[in-house]
């Protein structure tokens, strides 16, 4: 058996900060990190547009009030308030700290770091490097991992959690190479596995976005929050979902429909391009319902609408946002110079998630912790995003508190025993897993059955929903997962065999789509990314409350808990 002091499972931003955070209190302890791609090739990589601070580095007049009160607006109020106050006091110190690590940020002419204007921001406090930041910033903490001596267990898939009686004891994993099974047991585990992009059909995540991490919480009885709120954002590469960065709306990029109108004036007046994913997602999708979207032949009633950075200049865009350009370029042979982007919304980024406290404890219930496991990132909901994220908080929200559950677990750690756990049970149940999936031989094609169950995610839980289509999209994923009891293999080997991979996570996000659609169906009001067309006003007096899913076999079981408010009381929302 496996043995370390702390077995982290994730190794993007949020996970390997964590694991940096842990050496640096104490150096003695025997920390892990296992990871299903390379941390290199974690999605935290793709980050493109930047990370808030207000560093007061271009805009004197910001402050970490403001900061905090654009992110609570911009969550519709649902984000927990003494959550988003860390976040936007903590903001300036953890970006010094990258900067002292190496992260190569864009630089003001004087030398400091630079920052730009972005979505939902009342001010100009976005640092960045270029259109590539969650690349410049990843590459440093696994190069600090490297540098601390955490152990790297690249490329083993985590296939459960071990938990018993309410206490994280560690994980069963598989190594994809070669199909070995491994039980790794520790005093304390923390998930920082991302989101569940994937459970959609067009979506910016990358491959790997299945929601491992929820699934495996959700199985061992964990609530899941917030899981209703799944962000779109607004300028997906049209025909293949790939991010065009806030960024390059940030640096004045206009969004334009058939016949050729700034549209978002009639939505957002006061912010234009730049109000929040969720406004501007609703208006893009509203402009192709009416008829003013844009085919490729550039003729009125298509499925897109136009990003137009023309106007910019070669030199703007090659030094600022050069990554999109390419991207563009590449993928649908648009050069963004002389001609518009064709852009619609994607699905992006992951509000809910495990539930945890300020120091990234996982909530068992609305007033109970779970001993040792600890959660971080998009995979968890400290909920400093509430019902809607703003841009540039993401990256922002990985790096404070993964630093700070980093921080609780070096102390959490401290003086306790390595628990008692039953390998051979475990390892027994696993193998049998795998090989059940082996023998499989039924008729239907995991890629198959994974279209079916994003097309109907993306169907029935899109940017506006009623109940009649979520209560369809419910009776859908019921059907499929009857059919992934019917699923067959085409490689029945040990070696590299992706496909059992595959099989388990389709398993997950089909979990994590229940969770979210029901979680969905039950909430009658329209907040941030959550959006019906037969409840169309907030509703505060019934709904400003969090959601807690619970997972059974016999269907989700849903409770609430109510919304930190300390700063700022709830009012409408306007931009």
């Amino acid at each position: 058996m496996l043995e370390h002091d702390v077995i982290i499972v994730g190794g993007g931003l949020a996970g390997s900060r964590a694991a940096v955070e842990i050496a640096r209190t104490d150096p003695s302890l025997n920390i892990a990190v296992i990871a299903k791609t390379h941390p290199i090739r974690s999605h935290s990589v793709a980050a493109q547009g930047g990370i808030a601070a207000t560093l007061n580095n271009v805009d004197p007049e910001d402050t970490w009030e403001a900061h905090a009160f654009d992110t609570v607006k911009g969550s519709d109020y649902l984000a927990d308030q003494d959550a988003v106050e860390i976040l936007a006091k903590e903001a300036p110190d953890v970006i010094i700290d990258l900067e002292h690590m190496g992260v190569l940020f864009s630089r003001l002419p004087d030398g400091r770091i630079a920052q730009r204007a972005f979505g939902g921001h009342t001010h100009r406090r976005t640092c960045y490097a270029a259109d590539k930041t969650g690349h410049a910033i990843l590459h440093e903490l696994v190069n600090n991992l490297r540098r601390y001596g955490v152990h790297i267990y690249d490329e083993w898939y985590v296939m459960r959690l071990i938990l018993e009686e309410g206490e994280a004891k560690g994980v069963v994993m598989y190594n994809i190479l070669d199909g070995t099974i491994q039980v790794a047991r520790a005093k304390a585990v923390m998930f920082a596995t991302g989101g569940y992009g994937r459970a959609f059909n067009t979506t910016s995540n990358d491959f790997a976005s299945t929601g491992d991490g929820l699934a495996m919480s959700a199985l061992a009885g964990i609530p899941l929050q917030d899981m209703e709120f799944v962000q779109f954002h607004p300028t997906g590469l049209y025909p293949v979902g790939v991010l065009i960065s806030e960024a390059v709306r940030g640096e004045g990029a206009y969004l334009i429909n058939s016949e050729g109108d700034r549209f978002m004036k009639n939505y957002a007046p006061g912010k234009m391009e730049l109000a929040p994913r969720d406004i501007t997602s609703r208006a893009i999708t509203l402009e192709i319902r009416a008829g003013r979207g844009i085919n490729r032949d550039g003729t009125a009633g298509g499925p897109f609408v136009y990003l137009d950075l023309r106007h910019m200049g070669r030199e703007k865009i090659m030094s600022r946002i050069p990554f999109c350009w390419e991207e563009a370029h590449r993928l649908v042979g648009v050069d963004a110079v002389v001609e518009p982007m064709p852009v619609r919304p994607t699905v992006h980024y992951s509000m809910g998630g495990i539930p945890t406290n300020t120091d990234g404890r996982v909530l068992a219930s609305a007033d109970s912790l779970v001993d040792g496991l600890f959660a971080a990132g998009e995979a968890a909901c400290v909920s400093v995003h509430g019902a809607n994220r703003l841009g540039s908080n993401s990256l922002l929200e990985c790096v404070v508190y993964g630093k700070r559950t980093g921080a609780a677990i070096a102390q959490f750690v401290q003086n306790r025993k390595l628990p008692n756990v039953n390998e051979s049970h475990y390892l027994q149940e696993a193998k049998n897993q795998v090989q059940e999936l082996l023998d499989k031989s039924g008729d239907c094609r995991i890629g198959q059955l994974r279209q079916e169950f994003q097309d109907a995610m993306t169907l029935h839980c899109g940017v506006f929903r009623t109940e009649d289509v979520m209560q369809e999209g419910l009776n859908q994923l019921q059907i499929c997962r009857e059919r992934y009891q019917n699923i067959y293999l085409d490689d029945r080997g040990k070696l590299w065999n992706t496909e059992v991979i595959e099989a388990l996570e389709l398993r997950n996000i089909m979990i994590v789509g229940e969770m979210i659609l029901t979680s969905a169906l039950n909430r009658r009001e329209s907040r941030g990314a959550h959006s019906r067309e037969d409840y169309t006003t907030r509703d505060d007096q019934n709904f400003l409350k969090h959601t807690l899913a619970y997972y059974s076999q016999a269907g989700i079981d849903l409770a609430y808990r109510p919304v930190a408010i300390t700063m700022f009381e709830p009012q409408e929302r306007k931009y």
